[in-house]
């Protein structure tokens, strides 16, 4: 096999253009007419329906159900909300009008204006929060867990596939629940969730925090986060879950009767993640022949491809092709044929779209048993199997196709991030003369304010506060104060803090 790569621009020399020669190369999605919005194509929606499929699975296991909210919603239910409207109201796309009508030169207009306008959903906290407010009157129908997917429209002005689109695909959870605690236990459980969806399934380590007073959800109490490190060493936010607090339920009126007669306000969370954690999958695993995908999140992990060069073995090559996919598929690999066509052009293509494995099966497979993988992550040596040995040589090779996935991407992290900066005059050094984009610093939390300050003049931001447990009696890098002694008494889990930070994130706003 050639050493020349498939696509023409390398991931060094222009990430921003390899991302999108993966997605074209990988059949993933494309622009529709509608400036900012993508059409997903066949694969790209399929790894989305695995994605979909796996995070499903873990919701319904913790009695998470299913449902669906109307995409349009009241202006006069956003308004109950003044944090939350001020912080989307930019990005609100608003239906004024209800009908087309044709001018005297057979244009067709908007005609019927609608009395009050009504807001396409963005986020569905208002609406929801309005049938709370009719579902919950006894502590008896608490907690209430529900979860929905969808679409929401946020009108993007720097468009980017998968990334940052006016409209995309996800699903957003709600719950209410009678205590604070078991309101946040929730949002940390739906966190862990997220974590255990990127990094068991996806192979995509990701850091797990709260995000920064100045950028959580607009409304929330805390806003907790899972990011990731793209092979650039730009940070993606990945999947949130907020803890809302009374916030959205003083404003809607969800109350309910105490066990104790009481009235009182639930508290509530929300949380979601979407269609940019494909962006994701590109931007971790991909590299210059095109897309990665890990064995989990792969629509197929084996394609078999027919490698027919005569008339007369085309139908034995056929049915030997097809005996192969059925005992695959019936040991729960999922497994496909392409149609048949020439070899080097359909390996080429599903190289391309990253499938873990191929098995080209011609004559000489037919005569002798044995059979040779290509696997996507060392796509110019070949593997030999027996007949006898397929289901477990396909599963191991699977495995370690996950594995390589796993310790590169990690690698990535590791090599842009310095995780040991304690001391401020480290920290300093770091801001001023840095080789690593990321680093994880211990801090004090009350001093956000100040370290945002200095922080910002060298064009950093805070990506997310990790909670992490130390032996170590750690000082603030600012103020060299022992964290242990400042900690907050009725938080002891929050001994230490940490903040990641993402160096010059306007050298690529698309991301």
């Amino acid at each position: 096999m050639s050493n020349r790569n498939a696509l023409q621009t390398s991931r060094n020399e222009d990430f921003s253009e390899w991302y999108q020669e993966v997605i074209i190369a990988a059949e993933l999605a494309e622009n529709s007419m509608v400036r900012g919005c993508m059409i997903i194509k066949p694969w790209g929606y399929a790894i989305w329906e695995r994605i979909k499929e796996l995070l499903d699975s873990e919701l319904k296991k913790s009695d998470h159900e299913n449902c669906y909210f109307p995409m349009f919603i009241p202006l006069e239910l956003f308004e109950k909300e003044a944090e939350h409207v001020s912080g989307f109201a930019k990005e609100m796309a608003v239906v004024t009008h209800h009908r087309l009508e044709a001018n005297e030169t057979g244009k067709l207009v908007p005609a019927g204006k609608l009395e009050s306008p009504l807001i396409v959903r963005p986020t569905s906290e208002t609406i929801i929060g309005e049938s709370f407010a009719k579902w919950i009157k006894s502590y008896r129908d608490l907690p209430l867990k529900i979860n929905q997917w969808t679409n929401v429209v946020r009108w993007e002005m720097r468009p980017r596939i998968f990334l940052r689109t006016s409209e995309f695909l996800w699903q957003e959870g709600h719950t209410a629940h009678s205590s604070c605690d078991e309101a946040l236990e929730e949002t940390k459980f739906i966190l862990s969730l997220y974590g255990k969806l990127a990094e068991n399934y996806m192979r995509i380590p990701v850091y797990k925090g709260v995000k920064s007073e100045s950028e959580k959800f607009p409304g929330a109490a805390e806003t907790y986060c899972i990011e990731a490190i793209m092979q650039d060493g730009k940070a993606l936010q990945a999947g949130t879950s907020h803890y809302l607090s009374q916030n959205f339920s003083k404003a809607a009126e969800i109350k309910f009767q105490t066990d104790k007669g009481d009235l009182d306000y639930a508290y509530t969370t929300s949380w979601g993640c979407s269609t940019r954690l494909i962006g994701a999958l590109i931007m971790t695993h991909s590299d210059d022949d095109g897309l990665r995908l890990p064995s989990e999140i792969a629509p197929y992990q084996i394609v078999i491809i027919p490698v027919i060069k005569k008339d007369s073995s085309k139908d034995e090559i056929t049915k030997y092709c097809s005996d192969i996919k059925n005992k695959l598929n019936d040991s729960g690999i999922r497994c496909t044929i392409v149609k048949h066509g020439e070899s080097r052009g359909e390996k080429w293509r599903w190289i391309k779209k990253g499938v873990p494995l191929i098995l080209e099966i011609g004559e000489k497979e037919l005569k002798t048993g044995k059979h040779n993988f290509i696997r996507r992550i060392d796509i110019n040596k070949k593997y030999e199997s027996q007949m006898i040995n397929l289901i477990s040589d396909s599963k191991r090779l699977l495995v370690e196709n996950d594995n390589v996935l796993w310790e590169q991407a990690n690698g990535y992290l590791k090599t842009l991030c310095n995780q040991s900066i304690n001391r401020k005059d480290d920290f300093i050094e770091f801001l001023t003369n840095n080789t690593n984009k990321h680093a994880i610093v211990a801090w004090n939390e009350n001093e956000e304010s100040h370290y945002n300050e200095i922080i910002s003049s060298f064009g950093y931001t805070i990506r997310c506060k990790l909670e992490i447990e130390s032996n170590e009696d750690l000082c603030c890098v600012l103020t060299n104060l022992s964290l242990i002694h400042i900690s907050e008494p009725t938080r002891p889990e929050r001994i230490s803090y940490a903040v990641f930070y993402l160096k010059n994130k306007q050298t690529n706003p698309e991301i």
